[in-house]
């Protein structure tokens, strides 16, 4: 069911909040999972994560989402009062609630795409609520019976000690079930036993006009006060009158029905508004709140970051252009280039800052991970502790969401392919418990990230054989060293499985993973020993919007090299070059040979400096992967703004060339950023 067009403004923010209580969720469970236990604190935070949900979704009209975030609510009220009564249904809970919780991520997903959800979770209702009675020391229900609005009459006869109120909200104020419901909600923590009439307004939009017709019907015990639930009744917002039907004991003799009605004027609900703050606090009881710090935080939409992010492109470009104006060539501006400096410096500034707001930390990714290790080791009878480091290292978010699905499937792969069962590792002499290792640090304008285990290890000589019979190998075997070799699996189609897995053997294979990684700038190399296990390092750059980049020239182009892709840069002469078997030109660096690039054959361009001795040499770096590249010279450092090429260019698929976009520089032409990582491919 499509949501009501009154809604949809609230569907950005719905999904938003969701989306981040569900991964706190995740954390939460994890964690007591691993533990074996819910902390007080836990089974607090995880009631009030599904009790805001449960609002969220109900108002909402996502009644699926509210129904099951509801149960669960309801297993956690128990377990709030006494933690223990989750032994022995522990592991049952645990699957149950991991379970919930994917279905509530498709769900929202649902709603991302296409605003409706629809799918059905009774079945996971029914299991909690077999739950809920086992731990109540109740016989288990059923099935699950679908809950009915009563009538008024149709309620038991109220405990001595209990009260009844009909309550009835201000006309047109709408929504008068989610009014009922968040009423309920207040007053939980002040009662020891409440139900109300119809059962559950939440779950239905159509008891608004029962409601409406009828008024809403209230039957608690009081935790201590029948006043106090009273007043907090009369200090709700969009309550217009109520009545209390039946007092308890000590307040009106064998429960005599009083019909004592009570009016809400005008100043009444002009304090009860004011004190609505402090009432909802006070109403929430033990409910752990958002921290403070979270208070202070906006949340904003990403496309008008990444809207403001390339107005600051276009910001630098604009400043660089200013400065670099040909026609100031020559003249005497010292207050031009000292205003000028300033204003470098406040764009700088400017820019770091729009940086910092689109850099994300990597431990939502990892944490995403943790989730993964849970299902597998439970479905391939493994016993793994994922480890994480330098969770706080942060990303441009652009480049944290592309990452993501390499990650899933080399974690994905160390479990499946690498650590080994059980009763393998403890005949290896290894802790019956594998590891996996994710390791993340900031190295100048990259980040580097390990994802290492201590499994198996690759099989050179299986590997070898592979890509054998697949015929991709380019040059005889015992010329491939250890890093050539591991590097062999990321090549298109390759895999070492022998059987199709729910988790591997499907076509996607380390090839994409590696794709995925150099589409964002990154490179990806593997290191390996036989018995000891793996790792995977992964660098990727900070951002992929603005660099710094080295300016160098070529015939009559200027062409831009990132700065974290050069080691050095030398001039060298002829004694310095020889020649492999090949006829490749290679450069005597320091004992080491380097492949040498130059950059007018690669790319067919007509200049004149072509004796080496007249130019410069660059050396690049991308991964394991070294060479040199030769140029006519190089014109300075320069902070440049990547632009990709236009679509009507894309069809050449200029990455395969060496170049990886374009830029704008200052004095209006255009200048074709270098991929180091392409080039190093091609040689």
């Amino acid at each position: 069911m499509a949501i009501d067009p009154s809604m949809e403004p609230m569907l950005e923010t719905f999904i938003y909040e969701s989306n981040t209580l569900l991964e706190q969720l995740d954390e939460i469970l994890l964690e007591s999972e691993k533990s074996k236990d819910l902390s007080k604190d836990s089974i607090n935070e995880v009631f009030r994560i599904m009790h805001t949900i449960k609002g969220s979704s109900a108002m909402m009209e996502f009644n699926g989402i509210s129904s099951l975030a509801h149960a669960i609510e309801d297993v956690f009220f128990i377990l709030r009062d006494d933690n223990t009564k989750m032994n022995g249904v522990g592991e049952a809970l645990f699957d149950v609630l991991f379970e919930a919780s994917d279905f509530l991520k498709d769900e929202i997903e649902s709603v991302q795409n296409s605003a409706e959800a629809t799918q059905d979770p009774n079945e996971m209702i029914a299991e909690l609520e077999r739950l809920a009675a086992i731990m109540k020391g109740e016989a288990p229900p059923s099935e699950k019976k679908q809950e009915q609005p009563v009538k008024e009459e149709q309620l038991a006869e109220p405990s001595s000690d209990s009260c009844r109120v009909r309550i009835h909200f201000e006309e047109g104020c709408q929504m008068e079930n989610i009014r009922a419901f968040m009423l309920m909600t207040q007053l939980k923590d002040l009662c020891d036993e409440i139900s109300s009439v119809p059962a559950n307004p939440e779950s239905d939009a159509s008891l608004c006009s029962e409601i409406v017709k009828n008024g809403f019907i209230i039957d608690f015990k009081p935790a201590s006060q029948e006043e106090e639930v009273l007043r907090t009744i009369e200090n709700s917002v969009n309550i217009k009158a109520y009545e209390v039907l039946t007092k308890g004991a000590g307040e009106a003799s064998s429960n005599e029905t009083v019909s004592q009605s009570v009016s809400l004027h005008e100043n009444s609900k002009s304090e009860a508004k004011q004190a609505e703050h402090k009432k909802a606090d006070d109403a929430k009881g033990s409910l752990p709140s958002a921290s403070k710090a979270k208070q202070s935080l906006v949340s904003v939409n990403q496309s008008k970051v990444d809207q403001l992010m390339d107005l600051v492109g276009e910001l630098v470009t604009t400043e660089s252009m200013v400065v670099g104006n040909p026609d100031l060539n020559g003249l005497a501006l010292d207050n031009f280039h000292k205003s000028a400096r300033e204003l470098r410096k406040l764009t700088d500034e400017l820019r770091d800052v729009v940086m910092s707001i689109r850099m994300v930390p990597l431990s939502g990714l990892f944490q995403r991970m943790n989730r993964i290790v849970r299902d597998m080791c439970k479905k391939l009878d493994k016993e793994v502790d994922l480890v994480t480091e330098g969770g706080d290292t942060e990303v441009d978010k652009t480049i944290n969401d592309a990452i993501g699905d390499p990650f899933m499937h080399m974690i994905r792969n160390a479990l499946d392919h690498a650590i080994e069962l059980p009763e393998e590792r403890i005949a290896a002499g290894k802790p019956e418990k594998g590891r996996v290792t994710i390791s993340a640090k900031n190295m100048g304008g990259e980040i580097v990230i390990n994802i290492s285990d201590d499994g198996r290890g690759l099989d050179k000589r299986a590997i070898l054989e592979k890509a054998r019979n697949n015929d991709i190998l380019t040059k005889p075997e015992n010329e491939y060293t250890d890093k050539e070799i591991f590097g062999l699996i990321m090549l298109p189609g390759f895999s070492t499985n022998k059987q199709v897995t729910e988790y591997s053997g499907r076509g996607v294979g380390m090839d994409v993973v590696r794709k995925n990684v150099e589409n964002v700038g990154g490179t990806i190399s593997i290191d390996s020993k036989a018995g000891e296990g793996t790792v995977f390092t992964i660098k990727i750059p900070l951002t992929l919007a603005i660099v710094d980049g080295m300016e160098i020239a070529m015939g009559g182009s200027i062409y831009t090299l990132p700065i974290t892709s050069i080691k050095q840069s030398f001039k060298v002469t002829q004694d310095q070059v020889i020649y492999d078997t090949d006829g490749t030109e290679m450069i005597m660096l320091r004992g080491e040979c380097f492949p040498l690039i130059r950059l007018h054959r690669l790319f067919n361009a007509h200049t004149d400096v072509t004796n080496l001795e007249d130019g410069i040499v660059i050396q690049i770096e991308s991964g394991d992967n070294v060479a040199c590249i030769f140029a006519d010279e190089l014109l300075g450092q320069q902070q440049v703004v990547v632009k990709p090429f236009p679509n009507f260019i894309g069809k050449y698929e200029l990455k395969k060339l060496g170049l990886s976009g374009c830029t704008i520089l200052g004095d209006g032409s255009i200048s074709l950023i270098l991929d180091a990582n392409s080039m190093l491919n091609i040689h």
